[in-house]
């Protein structure tokens, strides 16, 4: 009896064992190549259900084939670390399990009445709710949450196509992260299938309904009833553990679970982040804010790095949305390949946009800037953003040694933001034989170890004769480099460990965390070793017992994987 066929049995939705759908789910958008045995199409969460139970039931079976059976639940396969990646089944939930079922916007009570005990940015109000499942698209959410007047800020450079459950399973974040917090701030409840098979809600809970959770006598309880007492045996090292950094994906967020002021156990902030490894997450519920409609652009031209941590403080001054940065050589990437422009925008959008810039030609006199800084602030009207602008422009002529621009025009702002967001296609398409090679792609330190760590990373990507770019969210201190690398060079491999071993050594001795935004994965996760050290190892491999006792659920990620893994299966 072959695989499809006794998946299909019970299964609703579509299976698939042809080579063009296994070569399509052997990637993402990571280095890696991991051949699965099927990918399969979940109708709804009853489909998730009866495969988890039958994996349980029926791995390993001789008469399936070798190896032991797995689930690696996949969105739009956008993740960068291959974290959707798994040699056995991968469930899409793209096709079917993509539909917004409730979207709602909150009066100032309503908002008072439901989450009282949210924690952001005091002018951040949570103005509405939309529940959704795993596999809708970020760009077809956001349409509908934008005719209510909504959004979901936590959205990722890659909206255009990645999908809510990706940002789920990634604690994703990106350019509005500095005001509004990552994904995980934005989850107000989950629906998701345990590895008994069964689907349970997830959210926040008060001491007494923990204690109600902990005395159940079935799976569910004893979940909750192992993790809480895991953490309050561990509360030391669990509280010491915690990355000192504005953001963190790395390992599972335990932390953040328990908090004794409060007496809430928020078992979702552990669901996400987590890579599919702990449960299948079948729908979600996001709070959402009142977008703002005005904004402008602050752009800092740096000469010298001393000041960037005070710089990037005084920035804060004007509570932006957000704190963008871009260095050197992505701006000679984009006059070098200015005809790239030409390519995506046609002839006239390049030549517009290359006037655009001829006010900035006469800063170059001085030289290329090591880095440009874009400072966005947002408000309700237009005075607004004007007064928080020539706030800055004051402030910021204590400076000697940068160049400044207020710039008002959203046309204006856009050549700005088209250097920083197009600058890894530019670098994708123009090298001839290489291909990108995201491996030390999210790294985050505290801001004021900015000054001492660029110079020190650019360092190391020079010695070892990388081409690359970088660019990231400043006042985080996290930044993403891009190099690339010859395809099919067998000295890649080697090459790769020996960098990562030295980036997140420095990373790491300058208290920071490997990965900020874009999760463990197969790439970073035999790194967290040499981040946590082995207690914390340990209690992270309890955590996925605890949940997975058969390690049915996207296995190698978060815990088991291998620096041999990573060497064995990079794509050619």
């Amino acid at each position: 009896m072959d695989l499809k066929e006794e998946i299909k049995k019970f299964f609703k939705g579509d299976v698939d064992v042809s080579p063009q759908a296994l070569e399509k789910y052997s990637h993402d958008a990571s280095l890696f190549e991991v051949r699965p045995k099927v990918v399969v199409f979940p109708r709804d969460a009853e489909d998730i259900k009866n495969l988890v139970k039958w994996v349980n039931e029926t791995s390993p079976r001789a008469d399936l084939g070798e190896g032991k059976l797995s689930i690696t639940a996949r969105a739009a396969g956008t993740c960068m670390a291959g974290g959707p990646l798994g040699e056995s089944i991968i469930l899409d939930t793209t096709r079917y399990m993509h539909k917004i079922l409730h979207i709602e916007k909150y009066n100032k009570e309503h908002v008072y009445k439901m989450h009282p005990a949210f924690v952001g940015a005091s002018d951040i109000n949570i103005s509405g709710e939309a529940t959704v499942e795993p596999g809708c698209f970020y760009r077809d959410f956001e349409k509908v949450t934008l005719e209510h007047d909504l959004l979901l800020p936590c959205y990722t450079a890659s909206k255009s196509i990645n999908a809510v459950g990706g940002m789920v399973g990634n604690n994703s974040g990106g350019e509005l992260t500095l005001k509004y917090g990552k994904t995980e701030d934005y989850v107000a409840e989950l629906k998701a299938v345990f590895s008994d098979g069964n689907e349970y809600t997830i959210h926040p809970l008060t001491r007494h309904e923990l204690d109600l959770k902990m005395a159940q006598n079935d799976f569910e309880g004893e979940i909750y009833k192992n993790l809480f007492s895991l953490i309050q045996k561990n509360e030391d090292e669990i509280k010491n553990a915690k990355p000192k950094v504005t953001k963190n994906s790395a390992g599972y967020t335990l932390w953040n679970v328990w908090d004794e002021k409060t007496q809430t156990f928020d078992l979702p902030k552990l669901i996400v982040g987590s890579q599919g490894t702990l449960a299948i997450t079948t729908q979600i519920t996001f709070r959402l804010v009142e977008p703002l409609k005005n904004s402008a652009l602050f752009v800092i031209f740096m000469y010298s790095l001393d000041s960037l941590g005070n710089i990037v403080n005084d920035a804060l001054s004007a509570s932006p949305e957000s704190i963008e940065a871009y260095d050197d050589k992505t701006i000679k990437l984009a006059v070098r390949f200015w005809y790239g422009f030409i390519k995506k925008r046609g002839l006239w959008g390049a030549i517009k946009l290359g006037i655009s810039f001829l006010p900035e030609l006469g800063m170059m006199f001085k030289g290329m800037p090591k880095l440009v800084i874009l400072v966005n602030c947002a408000g309700r009207d237009k005075e607004e953003v004007k007064n928080k602008i020539d706030s800055l422009g004051k402030l910021f002529q204590k400076y000697k040694n940068i160049k400044t621009r207020k710039v008002f025009s959203a046309a204006e702002a856009d050549k700005y933001w088209t250097i920083r967001r197009d600058s890894f296609a530019l670098l994708r398409e123009h090298f001839q034989n290489k291909r990108t090679a995201p491996f030390v792609d999210d790294v985050v330190v505290p801001v004021s170890m900015l000054p001492k760590f660029l110079p020190k990373l650019t360092e190391i990507l020079d010695r070892n004769k990388l081409i690359y770019n970088m660019h990231g969210h400043a006042a985080s201190g996290n930044f993403h480099i891009i190099p690339l690398l010859t395809a099919g060079d067998s000295l890649n491999k080697e090459l790769i460990m020996k960098v990562s071993d030295e980036v997140y050594t420095l990373v790491l001795d300058m208290h920071g965390s490997i990965t900020a935004e874009h999760n463990d994965g197969i790439i970073r996760t035999p790194f967290l070793l040499q981040m946590y050290g082995q207690k914390i190892i340990d209690i992270f491999e309890q955590i996925k017992n605890i949940f997975d006792p058969k390690n049915i659920f996207n296995p190698g990620k978060k815990v088991g994987g291998s620096k041999e893994y990573i060497k064995s299966h990079l794509a050619q």
